[in-house]
Order: C-alpha cells, then structure tokens, then sequence
C-alpha cells in the first residue's frame, strides 16, 4: 500500500500519444531549398513575391501591435492575459507611484558619473539611494496590496503571489506613456 501511494505521488500520467518527431513538430516544408533563380527576370519575379509577402507581414505585426496597445485581450502577450491581470494594470495605472520614476533616476546616475565634481556625485549617489530604497518599499507593499485585492476580487482563480506582484511592480516601474498595454483608467479612478 506505501508503494502504491508513492508511486501515485511521484508518478506523472502519460500524455495518451506517442511524443512527435522533431520534423513533424516543426511543422515546416521538408524537402532540398528551391533552387536559385537562373535569369535575371526570375529573380526579379523571386523579389516581388518576398516584397509583396513582407510588406503583407508588416501589416499583420502593426495590426497586432495596435490591438495589443488598445488591450484587446486575444492580441496580448499570455503574461498580460485575462481578468486578474486587467484588474492588476488598471489597479497600477489608477494611481501615480514613486516607482514610475526609476528611468528618469537612472539618468540622474549615468549624469554623475559624467560630471567631474566628486561632492555633486556624492550627494547625487546618496539621494539615488534614498529613492532606490523607497522605491522597493513601495513596490513590495503595492504588490502584496494588489494581491490581496485580486485574490478577494477573483476567489475562484489561482492566483501565485509571487508572479502576480512582481507583474505589479514591473508594471508600476514603467513610465505610465511607455506602458503596454496602455491604461485604460486615468490617474484618480477607483478601481
């Protein structure tokens, strides 16, 4: 009975089907490359069918990306999808955060490594580490807040604490004009 039930603890399911050959996974055309054009003039048709294809693909991936920024969820990255991530964007975007400034400070630290006076770099180091500091403070309490707003808000998910509070800060860390996908509350809103 003590086999039986280890076996059952360590024992993961086969998945039903025999596991796919490399090449058939791949799902590309196998086969020898097409030969290179031998005139001029099938090189020229050759170009206009990768140019026609390429401006094709273009306008795919910038419909993709204006979808994206508009928070269609369908077009959005799998970490930015569903409910309790919309809820955690919005919960980040509906209110200003000291943590929105760290691009802005990490531009005040590369210029004084430029400047040549050692008393600018010294003050200018401690006040980057007062705001590094208060920075991650705000980041963790806003994390563990939003959690266990989500976690209330959505009872039936499975929500991981961890990866849903470092989505928080990442998403907080960011310029709110540099964010995707682009809030879609304003800066005050209740959420």
């Amino acid at each position: 009975m003590a086999a039986a039930e280890s076996q059952a603890r360590g024992h993961t399911p086969g998945k039903g089907r025999p596991t796919p050959k490399r090449r058939d996974a791949g799902g590309r055309r196998r086969g020898p490359a097409p030969p290179p054009p031998k005139t001029q003039r099938e090189a020229i048709k050759l170009a206009r069918r990768n140019r026609a294809n390429r401006s094709e693909r273009r306008k795919q991936a910038a419909d993709q990306r204006s979808r994206m920024k508009r928070g269609d969820d369908s077009a959005l990255p799998t970490r930015d999808r569903g409910p309790v991530k919309a809820f955690v964007r919005d919960a980040v975007d509906a209110r200003r955060h000291l943590m929105g400034l760290f691009l802005p400070l990490a531009g005040l630290v590369f210029l004084s490594l430029v400047l040549p006076i050692p008393q600018i770099q010294q003050y200018i180091s401690v006040f980057c580490m007062a705001m590094m500091a208060a920075m991650i403070l705000e980041g963790a309490l806003l994390g563990r807040r939003v959690v266990k707003q989500a976690r209330e808000r959505f009872p039936k998910e499975r929500i991981n604490g961890p990866g849903l509070g470092w989505y928080t800060f990442a998403r907080a860390s960011q310029l709110r004009k540099l964010r995707v996908p682009k809030p879609r509350v304003d800066v005050g809103a209740s959420v």
